[in-house]
């Protein structure tokens, strides 16, 4: 086992691998930029180490400041969190080839799942169900208009290398698609340096569910049942569930069973999640995210288990702590996330904390670095805390965050969480029937910008 492992991240994150680490007896290392001198993770960890000014590119993102601070701290392991460089292959190679331990996948792994189209091929070569859609790259105009009238309108056009929304356009009509394939193209371009795109079907009414996975790098691997992460805005998400509550037990054992035989296969190791579009029963795959996910703590709460402790675990060549007959699904878990951002157009909102108390009670997490008299910096993302509730059932965890979210206060800037109140009197909220477009369609009507 390690004796001290470095966190290449920030925020709630870097908290929440610093308390896993400390129960394991692991010192640790954070890392900060002169803009996060003060905050939280850097108080808790071991030791602290700042690796550049406020902007990401020279300090979060920095490889060579992140690289020479292990050396400095003798740091024998590097926990990327996510974001940032959790899902950079270079950043990978190179954490290797300095006799470092990358706690997360291979590099090989997360370039083949960091582009869209040789993520899409692995999983159709491994039995994981996929979006119908183009072979590939489409060159131009010309082909794209082609394959859209082949495959039948409305159709989306993507970015390869997209993510969190951007490069992402439907064509609704023939009419749309130039359009659209030339703002994904500008948008993969600007956004991540890549202009290529390809184009899949369309689905008009589905759900996003995610399956989480779990492998030991040594061919055996699990699944930990499926999260609902349907509620975004903008292809952000904005409220998790775990089990989702359209999936029955048989679906989510068969999609489980495929996604964790086809981990396994690649001997993938540590924590990855298999993203889906769920419609009329069926499952479509749309990527594979290399790390763990903001919202894995509703996984954690209906099985009782802590990821980051085993992703350390499994990094340090130790077998898993748990096999898939031990994973049995206990309750109901809900997460929000709580931004600082202005309402209704959620415009960013930095600024000094006031007054900030956490709820508490029976079922009740919350994760998040804030504290009284916290500045909240204005070069980072806008996530504050996330709220977290286990209860027996979904009734129950839904009375739970209600009574959470009452209780948690948060001033001296404007944040999201008027926004939760609001959504949990809605039926469809309490009856679970919501998809991918619900809340953007709710927000126009109840909160227009």
């Amino acid at each position: 086992m390690f004796d001290k492992i470095l966190i290449a991240n920030r925020g709630e994150i870097a908290l929440r691998v610093v308390r896993a680490a400390r129960e394991m007896g692991i010192a640790t290392v954070a890392v900060h930029s002169t803009a996060d001198a003060d905050a939280m993770h850097v108080r808790m960890a071991d030791e602290s180490i700042c690796i550049g000014p406020p902007a990401s590119a020279q300090s979060y993102l920095s490889i060579p400041a992140i690289i020479s601070a292990c050396e400095i701290t003798g740091a024998q392991a590097i926990h990327p969190g996510y974001g940032f460089l959790s899902e950079n292959a270079n950043f990978v190679q190179i954490v290797q080839d300095h006799d470092l331990i990358f706690i997360g996948p291979t590099a090989d792994h997360i370039r083949t799942m960091g582009d869209k189209i040789s993520a899409k091929v692995a999983m159709k070569e491994l039995g994981v169900p996929c979006v119908p859609g183009s072979e590939g790259g489409v060159p131009d105009l010309d082909t794209a208009k082609k394959i859209g009238t082949e495959m039948g309108y409305p159709v989306i056009v993507k970015a390869t290398a997209g993510g969190g929304g951007k490069g992402m356009k439907v064509a609704q009509t023939a009419a749309d698609m130039e359009s659209a394939f030339h703002t994904a193209r500008a948008e993969g371009k600007s956004n991540f340096g890549n202009d290529e795109v390809y184009i899949e079907k369309y689905l008009t009414t589905p759900r996003h569910i995610e399956i989480q996975v779990f492998g030991d790098g040594k061919g055996n691997a699990v699944h930990l049942g499926e999260r609902d992460c349907s509620l975004q805005r903008r292809h952000q998400k904005v409220f998790e569930e775990a089990p989702g509550p359209v999936i029955s037990p048989e679906e989510r054992r068969a999609i489980g069973k495929v996604c964790s035989d086809a981990v396994a296969r690649i001997n993938y190791i540590g924590a990855g999640t298999i993203e889906f579009l769920y419609e009329k029963g069926e499952f479509f795959f749309i990527e594979m995210n290399t790390r763990l996910q903001v919202e894995h703590p509703v996984t954690e709460a209906i099985f009782g288990v802590d990821l980051v402790r085993e992703q350390i675990r499994v990094a340090a060549g130790m077998d898993m702590s748990f096999s898939q007959d031990d994973l049995v699904i206990n309750g109901h878990a809900i997460e929000v996330r709580i931004n600082a951002e202005r309402l209704p157009n959620f415009s960013p909102c930095p600024g000094r904390i006031s007054q900030y108390h956490a709820p508490g009670g029976l079922g009740v997490r919350m994760d998040s670095a804030l504290y009284d008299g916290y500045s909240i910096p204005p070069f980072y993302d806008s996530l504050i805390g996330k709220l977290i509730v286990h209860g027996r059932d979904r009734p129950e965890a839904l009375a739970r965050l209600e009574r959470a979210l009452a209780e948690l206060i948060v001033d001296g800037v404007d944040t999201t969480i008027p926004l939760f109140p609001a959504l949990l009197a809605e039926p469809d909220i309490q009856n679970g029937t919501y998809n991918i477009h619900w809340l953007e369609r709710w927000l126009e009507s109840n909160l227009a910008e």
